[in-house]
């Protein structure tokens, strides 16, 4: 039986390994042994008994494969070697180990239980902050925003960025304009424009006083703050002649990397589209496809093309807008309908159907 390790458990790993389960040697390399469904990490954040629900077991995942609390510190061709001194020599390898973001939307916690207790220890501090600031206009910052309002609507909320405006990226300006619309229902300060002269000193997610000052010379007071900008690329193991200028790994159209034999790359890691849970689970459905048919003979490899720009942003359970191929901007009922009231959890529940191991 041909063997497969994927590196990374995130959207696109996770999804990769358990679609191949039934066909091939599966190795699942992760550190944490739990999923992070990080879609709604927002929502875990003002609402705790969501804190449980968005981490999924990976003993849950596989019926036959491995999954190894390891991770990759050197990749040579298929040759891969571990923080633990181990190596693995695989028939084929996928590279899916994703980014890191700033916490709570990510979690540097490989630990599921230290991960959990550190999102609900934030969230007592943002009970007890009247003013909070979020640094950072785009998908992360304006999703906070309304998560926060509508959870605890008597809290003052300001948002900065540098850029002039919401949201920035391949979007509609009508997109721009309705999720301003309801923001501006919301009560959200938006401050625009100006960068800020320099990041609070309190760390983020912890109460205590924040004083910023852009340099067009706004200044914002608040009781906490969320970092809400910053995504960094894992994939620092990864040879440099591999990776393009902003260190993701370059693939082709089948997500291949080029001149490494059985070697592919997907999601947040690869430079195949932009960093989305949707395009990350797109893109194993094609890597997949493809190692299945090179494993079983059966069925043909297939090639990724980046879609056109799609994009959900609820502002909590009942409001927000999106972008989407076909349908143009949506409103408040139909991102509530697709995402906002349940942040796509069921789908990843599903996935995760294996009995636990003992």
């Amino acid at each position: 039986m041909s063997s497969v390790v994927v590196l990374g458990g995130g959207y696109a790993g996770m999804k990769v390994a358990k679609t191949l389960d039934d066909v091939a040697d599966v190795t699942l390399v992760d550190p944490s042994d739990a999923f992070l469904h990080n879609v709604a990490s927002w929502r875990a954040l003002v609402e705790p008994s969501w804190i449980d629900r968005i981490f999924l077991p990976y003993d849950r995942l596989l019926h036959r494969g491995t999954i190894l609390r390891d991770r990759a510190v050197a990749v040579d061709g298929r040759t891969v070697t571990l923080a633990s001194g181990a190596t693995l020599r695989p028939d084929y390898l996928v590279l899916a180990t994703g980014s890191a973001y700033p916490f709570p939307a990510k979690t540097p916690e490989n630990d599921a239980a230290a991960a959990r207790a550190a999102i609900a220890a934030a969230h007592t501090e943002l009970i007890g902050a009247a003013r909070v600031l979020l640094v950072g206009a785009g998908p992360a910052g304006l999703e906070l925003a309304g998560e926060i309002k509508h959870f605890f609507p008597d809290k003052q909320v300001t948002i900065v960025d540098i850029a002039p405006d919401i949201l920035a990226g391949p979007y509609d300006q009508e997109l721009r304009d309705e999720l301003r619309r309801q923001l501006d229902k919301l009560d959200v300060t938006l401050l625009l424009g100006s960068p800020l002269r320099e990041l609070p000193e309190t760390p983020a997610a912890t109460a205590g006083p924040v004083t910023v000052t852009t340099a067009a010379g706004d200044q914002v007071t608040a009781d906490i703050w969320f970092r809400c900008f910053g995504v960094a690329r894992a994939t620092d193991f990864v040879p440099e002649s591999l990776l393009d200028e902003t260190g993701r790994v370059r693939v082709d159209a089948w997500l291949r990397v080029p001149g490494v034999d059985g070697v592919y790359a997907l999601g947040d890691a690869a430079n195949a589209d932009r960093p989305t849970a949707g395009a990350a689970g797109r893109q194993a459905d094609v890597v997949a496809a493809s190692l299945r048919a090179r494993i079983t003979g059966e069925g043909e490899e297939g090639t990724y093309e980046a879609p056109p720009v799609a994009v959900l942003v609820p502002l909590g359970p009942e409001a927000g807008a999106g972008q989407l191929p076909g349908a143009g901007v949506i409103g408040p009922e139909k991102a509530s309908e697709i995402k906002g009231r349940t942040m796509l959890l069921d789908w990843y529940e599903v996935l995760f159907d294996a009995p636990a191991r003992r």
